[in-house]
């Protein structure tokens, strides 16, 4: 099969290219890295925002286009999966439409279905937009619903979501936004991971708790890390001889990694029900998660016996509560550790979740969706 994936959100393209590679398949991955995140990419399609920044950008996506023929599958990281306004990249997907066999949507993340559904229907009890009935109401919320509802992007959003023949999302929020508008072309299949040969959790319970937080550059109170990083540094102060914090603030993923190993548990995602692909990429590593673990994170991946994350509410009483919890029962440690392992390896591995992939693909070669 021939595929092309145009876009990336936390190295979910590249590391599933991958695993689709290994099975024997033709992949190529264009992306711009996700901006300061600089994942690899096989066509490196970046943008500079200085005077010349447009029209270059516009030059090199000309050159780039007649290579984005004659895939058997196309994927798109978001509706804006190009670094331009949404009224212009309409005619890109036109054309890729035309070159090649099928579209894929992927609801990996922000989109107007996302923002809608959050304060529209609330199919969860918090989210990125809402905690129960009550809309938040930080910089950041704001400014995505203001982007998403009402404009081109909406438009550009509800064309290629009606028009394109698969939709596929990576986390059970965005499946619930998504199925109930398309249940017939939207599947959800989890985020891959490659575990590392050789990872095991140890067995000694550790006399300093090792926790990890890491910070996206603006969008710490809407991604909840202010709550989760005050929490960890008063429990830090409660008990100094036996925790210690490690704080990554807006670096590359390589060096982000590279700071995470050797954690015993990161913080991530007050508002998300369930784990993303940096705590999911920590718990291949044998690092617990402390972020989004509600039963529905299970039930979607039909998971009964393996619960490794410590699921905390989105306010700080909850998480500070978990980690003085932890704290004062050192020895859950290894067991959660071990159980991460072996819950990534279970539902995650990129080469399971690339056959998962495929069989979607060719349902929708095959007409079948």
């Amino acid at each position: 099969m021939k595929i092309l994936f145009i876009g990336e959100y936390s190295n979910v393209h590249w590391t599933l290219a991958q695993g689709l590679r290994k099975l024997g398949h033709q992949v190529t991955v264009l992306s711009n890295g996700d901006f300061w995140k600089n994942y690899p990419r096989d066509i490196d399609l970046t943008r500079s925002y200085n005077k010349w920044g447009n029209i270059l950008y516009i030059l090199k996506l000309a050159k780039i286009l007649p290579l984005l023929k004659g895939f058997d599958i196309v994927q798109l990281i978001n509706p804006m999966f190009l670094e331009l306004k949404a009224e212009k990249i309409l005619p890109i997907y036109k054309f890729l439409r035309k070159h090649n066999k099928k579209i894929i949507l992927a609801g990996f993340g922000m989109d107007y279905y996302w923002v809608h559904e959050c304060i529209t229907t609330k199919p969860l009890r918090y989210s990125d937009f809402n905690v129960g009935d009550e809309l938040r109401t930080d910089d950041n919320a704001l400014k995505e619903r203001q982007d998403w509802l009402g404009t081109t992007k909406e438009k550009l959003n509800k064309y290629i979501a009606q028009n394109c023949d698969g939709i596929v999302t990576g986390l059970y929020e965005y499946w619930t936004c998504y199925y109930p508008h398309f249940p017939s072309k939207t599947t959800f299949i989890p985020y891959p991971i490659i575990s590392e040969n050789g990872i095991h959790a140890e067995e000694t319970v550790p006399k300093k708790i090792k926790l990890f937080i890491g910070i996206s550059k603006n969008r710490s109170t809407y991604k909840g890390t202010d709550v989760m990083l005050q929490a960890a540094e008063d429990i830090q102060k409660k008990y100094p001889n036996f925790v210690e914090l490690r704080i990554a603030n807006g670096i590359p993923f390589q060096k982000y990694t590279q700071m995470m190993n050797g954690s015993d548990a990161i913080l991530d995602q007050l508002y998300s029900y369930t784990p993303s692909m940096n705590p999911l990429e920590a718990m291949s590593r044998g690092i617990i998660c402390i972020g989004g673990g509600e039963p529905e994170n299970y039930e979607i991946i039909h998971e009964t016996k393996l619960k490794p994350i410590i699921n905390v509410l989105p306010n700080y009483q909850s998480v500070y509560n978990e980690l003085e919890k932890l704290i004062l029962k050192p020895e859950r440690i290894p067991e959660l550790k071990k159980q991460s392992i072996e819950y990534i390896r279970k539902h995650h591995d990129y080469i399971k979740v690339a056959k998962e992939y495929i069989k979607f693909y060719q349902n929708v070669l095959e007409n079948k969706i």
